[in-house]
């Protein structure tokens, strides 16, 4: 993974050797319970575009899995979108 964040980097002028975020961000308004989920979809199902993982709840730093098993407690206390 360190390969793709240093190639990553070093095909953007903005950085120094490694890149992790996007360097772009188009802010949109979150204004409603079905744009807050399609958002939330789209984060958890970024690891698996990737190619990290192969479902959502598989990636070890993401909310994906709490929602996939409610009684599952991972890194971070998160608080359900429901």
């Amino acid at each position: 993974m360190l390969e793709i964040f240093r190639t990553a980097g070093e095909n953007n002028n903005a950085n120094c050797s490694f890149q992790f975020w996007q360097q772009d961000n188009h802010p949109i308004e979150i204004w409603s319970e079905k744009v807050i989920l399609q958002k939330l979809n789209y984060l958890h199902n970024n690891p698996v575009v990737a190619g990290i993982v192969r479902h959502p709840e598989d990636y070890l730093y993401s909310s994906a899995r709490n929602y996939f098993d409610e009684n599952y407690r991972g890194l971070l206390e998160i608080k359900f979108i429901t």
